[in-house]
């Protein structure tokens, strides 16, 4: 029997590698402190994965010791996972390795090692994405097909679904990591590394203080929540209150972003993973989460959560049934390997959605709406719903501004000749809006490449009148804004709204709509975006470069490291 004998057919201008046996792949993991070694099967069994941590004396993790660590360690593992898969050397078939994003010293000692490996068994060598390696040896190992996917470590805090060809980023930390969060406050707290162990267990003894909760549109920030929470610290209040607090916070930001990312793509499956889905009161957040809108909860057992060797394997597998390996001179690392650069064609569209209950128009991330009436005229009423997940001093906190703050933008906003739904009438009591039904239909379901450019020139200029008197949406998707019967744009859901004349928040809302057209479509999304921008410009007080510097500004931040 030859093993490796692998058939090359091209269809429909597209390469496909179909292996005639089981084929064995081994990965090999370390974009940070961990170095892990797995080795799985094209049938998906997990031969061995093996790893070992590197903690830190003092300190976070150096890329430099980080990758002394692998190099240390590489050599000893993949002896040791060839024994416990019971293989042999030759019968590996393919090296796969993270190609990033991570520490870039850290990375360069993995690849290196990958293609010391490659090169010494003449085998094929493939590098692959380490975010979407964790989603993909989640589905392996749960029965999740398509879900939306929280992703949180010490390096990497997203929001991730499969849209359209590629895995799209539905919302991501505008600074640090959640990982990064708890573990610098453990640091500064001296409670060691990692932090978030320890926090958790503080925080069962802990008590509510206010601290700050930053949810901007889809992506959310804990920058701010950190330097809060020490400030606290130092002046003495107890530090079992403060853990509770800002896991509590930093937490309920996360769910309500994987609930904005569900409600927006109306799918039925969410899936946790990564280092920090340790933490089991995340994992209750997201279950209760799910739960109120229908959808199954996946959780990959906690060993397949952290960095591992297998998922790099795993994955190299599906990408080079489907592409074939990287030559030699294309194994270069890439520290900064976002999880929509990656074309993922081993994975079809999955249509299945949530489906609504007959009362509902539409069930959004923080509130229901319904089908209702003003004086005989057809109206809707938006309830803002209590939050099961979240707990009562924070969601009533939220529940109150927002509806306040919505109230008063939908009015606002017609100053600037933007048009919004009529306010019939506001229920404090109740968390509850009385507007007008918008007939129309949303952007999100009728954008297309015919239209793309008249409704990216409506855009532009629409979002340029509400910027035009300080007021920022907060939340610009595709989902929240309608073309109504008269073919005009009217916005919609403002609860996230502000005043505010800082670039920086208006060139946010930009980005919101911007990472929303790559979930539609990525085809068009960039000339989309284009046209918006050149009819924003022209309607506005910016210039171009203003504009482009500040969006390279924010998109070039600590969040795409690793």
């Amino acid at each position: 029997m030859i093993k490796n004998f692998k058939i090359n057919i091209k269809y429909n201008n597209i390469k496909r590698f179909f292996f005639v046996d089981n084929v064995i792949v081994l990965g090999i993991e370390g974009t940070a402190e961990k170095t892990g070694i797995g080795i799985v099967d094209s049938d998906g069994n997990i031969l061995s994965m093996v790893g070992e941590q590197l903690f830190p004396e003092e300190g976070g993790i150096h890329p430099r010791i980080a990758a002394e660590h692998h190099s240390k360690w590489i050599p000893k593992l993949i002896p040791e996972a060839i024994k416990k898969a019971n293989i042999d050397y030759k019968d590996i078939d393919l090296i796969s390795f993270s190609q990033g994003p991570g520490l870039g010293p850290a990375l360069r000692s993995v690849a290196t090692s990958a293609r010391a490996l490659s090169l010494s068994l003449k085998k094929p060598i493939i590098g692959v994405n380490h975010c979407i390696a964790h989603i993909e040896i989640g589905k392996l190992v749960t029965d999740a097909i398509n879900p939306v996917s929280l992703y949180v470590s010490g390096g990497n805090s997203q929001v991730i679904s499969f849209e359209s060809g590629r895995y799209r980023i539905f919302g991501e930390t505008l600074d640090i990591a959640v990982g990064n969060c708890l573990d610098q406050f453990g640091r500064e707290t001296s409670l060691g590394h990692p932090g978030g162990p320890v926090i958790e267990k503080l925080a069962k003894n802990g008590f509510y203080v206010d601290l700050p909760y930053v949810v901007k549109g889809m992506d959310f920030s804990f920058s701010g929540l950190l330097s809060q929470a020490l400030r606290l610290y130092k002046k003495g209040i107890a530090i079992e209150d403060i853990a509770f607090s800002l896991q509590e916070n930093a937490f309920s930001m996360l769910v309500e972003v994987t609930e904005r990312a569900l409600s927006h793509t109306q799918k039925d499956e969410v899936m946790l993973c990564g280092g920090v889905s340790a933490n089991k009161r995340l994992r209750e957040m997201l279950s209760i989460m799910a739960k109120e809108h229908g959808a199954k909860f996946h959780l990959p057992e906690m060993k397949y959560c952290g960095d591992n060797g297998a998922m790099i394997a795993w994955l190299g597998l599906l990408m080079y049934n489907h592409s074939g390996p990287l030559d030699i001179n294309q194994t270069n690392i890439i520290q900064k390997f976002r999880t929509d650069e990656v074309d993922v064609s081993w994975i079809k569209d999955n249509k299945k959605k949530l489906i609504l209950p007959d009362n509902l128009i539409a069930k959004g991330a923080e509130s229901n709406i319904e089908k209702s009436s003003y004086f005989g005229i057809d109206a809707i009423s938006k309830i803002r719903i209590p939050k099961a997940y979240r707990i009562k001093e924070i969601d009533d906190k939220i529940i109150k501004s927002r509806t306040k703050s919505e109230a008063k933008l939908l009015s606002d906003i017609k100053i600037a000749g933007v048009l919004s739904p009529i306010l019939y009438d506001i229920d404090l009591k109740n968390k509850s809006i009385l507007m007008e039904k918008i007939e129309g239909e949303l952007i999100k379901d009728i954008l297309d490449k015919d239209n793309s450019k008249e409704l990216a020139l409506k855009i532009g200029e629409n979002i340029a009148k509400i910027h035009s008197i300080n007021i920022v949406h907060g939340d610009i998707t595709t989902s929240n804004m309608f073309l109504n019967h008269k073919n005009n744009l009217v916005f919609i859901d403002l609860g996230l709204g502000k005043y505010s004349d800082l670039l920086e928040d208006k060139v946010s809302d930009l980005l919101v709509i911007k990472n929303s057209l790559k979930a539609i479509d990525y085809e068009i999304a960039t000339y989309v975006f284009d046209n918006i921008l050149d009819s924003y410009v022209l309607n506005s007080n910016f210039t171009k470069n203003q504009i482009l510097n500040k969006l390279s500004d924010i998109e070039s931040r600590a969040r795409y490291t690793h």
